[in-house]
């Protein structure tokens, strides 16, 4: 099972990269193989300037194709998501997400961002044809903090929903065999403490 896990923060250290570390930290552990694209590391003139053949877009485009399961995370700035998110989303190919499951993450400064999930990322998604798309998690700064030392703090109710999330992509979307069903029990990370 892959997963691919797309940042859309335009900050090297983020809330929304912090959950995409928790997210990965419970996948690993659950025996998915897990690749990673970090937007702001492609090229910025060929985001902008579309430009499909730049190496670093047709390496991405290359990752979301061979990815089954893709967790995309953004913070959310004016009641929508990050706008590398966006140039990029614009360089996939129209059916990119065909056949695909898609965990949505999103990071805000208050819960009255909390829609920005289902009104602005949703639509895109589903326009580039995902096969579901989970309910999406958005946290606040105040369930995402992170520390000067480069440690965050995940709140108990963002990491259950994270849990809980992890556990549907494993056991009802990856669809393990019977064999690696017994490694995929469902594992607690309530007291996980992350680096970013």
């Amino acid at each position: 099972m892959s997963a691919l896990l797309i940042a859309g923060s335009p900050s090297e250290r983020s809330r929304s990269a912090a959950l995409l570390d928790a997210v990965a930290r419970r996948l690993t552990v659950r025996g998915a193989l897990v690749d990673r694209i970090l937007i702001r590391d492609l090229s910025p003139q060929a985001l902008v300037l579309a430009d499909f053949g730049h190496p670093t877009v047709v390496r991405a485009t290359n990752q979301v194709a061979d990815a089954s399961v893709l967790v995309v995370a953004t913070p959310v700035y004016k009641a929508a998501y990050s706008g590398v998110l966006k140039v990029f989303l614009d360089l996939l190919p129209q059916t990119a997400l065909k056949g695909k499951v898609v965990l949505p993450l999103a990071t805000g400064g208050s819960p009255h961002h909390m829609l920005a999930l289902d009104y602005a990322l949703r639509p895109v998604l589903q326009s580039l044809g995902a096969k579901s798309i989970l309910p999406g998690i958005y946290a606040t700064d105040s369930q995402v903090t992170l520390t000067p030392e480069g440690a965050c703090d995940i709140h108990a109710d963002i990491a259950a929903r994270l849990d809980d999330a992890v556990n549907v992509l494993v056991t009802e979307t990856l669809r393990p065999s019977p064999a690696q069903a017994a490694r995929f029990a469902p594992v607690n990370f309530a007291d996980v403490r992350c680096s970013v």
